[in-house]
């Protein structure tokens, strides 16, 4: 415990695995800066280059020469300042490829220092898509995501499509989110943007060691990009600072919810994390949790 006139313990770094764009606050550009925000250093490994989110329109997609990105993978592994990290985020893929680089580099990390947590936030799709929802990015792509990178995940932060999708279930209700986490073998899934039990609400629910338990607040038409890759950080970064599972979800979901909201008011087509970095920090929106009682398995 500490006592009167202890420092305050410092942050560790993150390293961020994903995608960068140029406009916008998704990803890697979002992400960074708000754990930059809070207080951690954050080493950041592009995983492709976008002007924009491709929502926005069709744009140049430049994704590393695989001999290259393995490259820094393997130097970033090998380096003796690895046992710096404090945690790993890995998102969006540039193609398939990368997952193998990925592993290796979590894998590296990890025997350096066996506790340090891997969050997988695995990208691929959603039910709203431009398309119409599904994935968006090649199958093989999301084969290497689901049969790599969750096995390594200690927090695996899918939304209800790539949950269904990485389980092979149909998630229509939160019962039904909660049972295709429940399959998985990672530690805790957080399930973004999960069915809600209110009208005009929506959910995050985390599956955890300890019980279940959801976030819930009310939805907002058409939120910019960015949400889950915000969350997934947030909840982490909570969990780093020693917070139990629902304080965690509950302060992660209100910053998003605020941030989204203050968004919104202002006419953005991006998260405004610059203008509204307080949300970040410390969300003032109403967030309600609860606990989820779960059916006992039987033998």
């Amino acid at each position: 415990m500490m006592t009167h006139g202890d420092p305050e313990p410092l942050k560790k770094p993150i390293l961020v695995i994903t995608s960068q764009v140029v406009r916008g606050g998704i990803s890697g550009r979002g992400l960074s800066f708000a754990l930059e925000r809070i207080g951690h250093d954050v080493w950041f490994l592009p995983t492709i280059l976008l002007p924009w989110h491709p929502g926005h329109g069709k744009g140049t997609r430049i994704v590393p020469a695989s001999a290259d990105f393995n490259s820094i993978a393997a130097d970033l592994a090998g380096s003796d300042k690895i046992g710096e990290i404090g945690a790993v985020i890995s998102g969006y893929l540039g193609e398939a490829s990368q997952a193998e680089a990925v592993a290796g580099l979590v894998e590296a990390v990890k025997q350096k220092a066996p506790g340090t947590p891997y969050l997988c936030d695995p990208v691929m799709g959603d039910h709203t898509s431009a398309s119409g929802g599904g994935l968006y990015v090649p199958e093989a792509t999301a084969h290497a995501i689901r049969d790599r990178l969750v096995p390594l995940a200690d927090i695996v932060t899918p939304n209800t499509f790539e949950l269904g999708w990485l389980t092979g279930r149909t998630v229509e209700s939160e019962l039904d989110a909660l049972a295709a986490a429940r399959t998985l073998c990672n530690e805790r899934v957080l399930v973004t943007s999960s069915p809600a039990m209110r009208r005009n609400a929506i959910a995050n629910l985390l599956a955890g060691p300890r019980g279940a338990v959801a976030a819930e607040h009310a939805a907002i038409a058409n939120p910019p990009h960015g949400t889950g890759d915000l969350i997934a950080g947030l909840f982490l970064s909570n969990s780093l600072e020693g917070l139990d599972d629902e304080e965690a979800l509950k302060r992660a979901s209100a910053s998003v919810f605020e941030l989204v909201a203050r968004s919104v008011k202002k006419g953005a087509d991006e998260l405004l994390f610059a203008e509204e970095q307080q949300s970040v920090v410390r969300a003032m929106a109403l967030v309600t949790s609860r606990r989820i009682l779960e059916a006992k398995s039987r033998a």
